[in-house]
């Protein structure tokens, strides 16, 4: 009999729900339009969305007026950036998620002990440049599916964007460890928790499916690592898809068990209308498959807290 095995947790994470009501907040109190540093998080659908409700997302500074609020997405920005506003006149609210800044932090941290810092990630995410942007000349980016040579004349630690998968990001450490014998750890695990309660939940289902569909945008990291973990972990084909118009209904040929989840960034409506395009194509039995509740919970910006303006 054909049917969904739907994984949870899926979707929204907290620092992901912190940064959207920032910026739904932020229109509320302040009033159209608010600039948005690049994405506020990596979903088209949650970006279009923010648009059509006063939000004008910008790629740099510098398509900002002078004097006007801009937030800063989930992903962090450097202190360059900040300073740059703060030259500008520009009014700020950062939303970038708690986890981001715990990694910032441990950056600064590691640089003025003297490590030299091996930042375990894509080098064109903006998490990652806004990481790299705490400890300038002391970190070196390394993708995780081939962390290069990099000479270091001192003791040299390790840092991981907060989204890549779990797996691969310990191998990347053995193979770091293997040419740093001293390589310091972490003092905690990078990986988001939000990142490995997803990534588990698929790994718990990719091996009863024929196929695996996330939902989630090209540019979500996150999601990305869920396609790669449904593939290891045994699923026949994984895809990712923006929502279900682009699902592919010859994925479903010879298929009686579909895996669905999503990305930390993605809408629970983009789920539900892609179970309503698996149940039109005789895929309407569908099995929650939860493996862990998420019960935490981020506060929004310190400007949407009190009476304090932006600055």
């Amino acid at each position: 009999m054909a049917q969904v095995l739907l994984a949870a947790p899926r979707g929204y994470c907290a620092g992901v729900e912190r940064a959207i009501v920032t910026v739904e907040e932020a229109l509320k109190r302040f009033g159209s339009p608010v600039y948005v540093r690049k994405q506020i998080v990596h979903n088209t659908f949650v970006v279009d969305d923010l648009s059509r409700r006063g939000a004008i997302f910008v790629d740099e500074l510098d398509e900002v007026p002078d004097g006007a609020l801009v937030v800063f997405s989930a992903h962090g920005v450097s202190p360059a950036v900040k300073q740059e506003a703060a030259r500008r006149g520009l009014r700020t609210i950062d939303a970038t998620c708690p986890l981001v800044t715990k990694v910032h932090k441990e950056a600064v941290r590691m640089a003025e002990a003297g490590y030299e810092i091996v930042l375990i990630g894509h080098a064109e995410h903006e998490e990652v440049e806004g990481t790299v942007g705490e400890a300038p000349g002391r970190i070196h980016v390394v993708d995780p599916a081939k962390p290069g040579e990099f000479r270091a004349d001192g003791p040299v630690s390790w840092l991981s964007q907060t989204t890549l998968a779990v797996d691969e990001t310990l191998r990347a450490v053995e193979r770091l460890r293997e040419r740093h014998p001293g390589l310091v750890d972490p003092p905690s695990d990078d990986i988001c928790y939000a990142s490995q309660n997803r990534q588990e939940a698929v790994r718990a289902i990719a091996p009863r499916c024929e196929l695996v569909i996330v939902v989630g945008s090209a540019n979500s990291s996150n999601s990305q690592r869920l396609v790669d973990v449904a593939l290891a972990a045994g699923a026949g084909a994984a895809y990712l898809v923006d929502r279900a118009a682009h699902a592919d209904e010859r994925w479903l040929d010879g298929v009686q068990t579909v895996g669905v989840s999503s990305g930390a960034s993605v809408p629970e409506g983009l789920v539900t209308e892609l179970l309503d395009w698996l149940a039109a194509h005789g895929y309407a039995d569908v099995e929650p498959v939860t493996l862990t509740e998420e019960t935490l919970t981020f506060s929004l910006p310190l400007e949407l807290r009190s009476n304090r303006k932006p600055g």
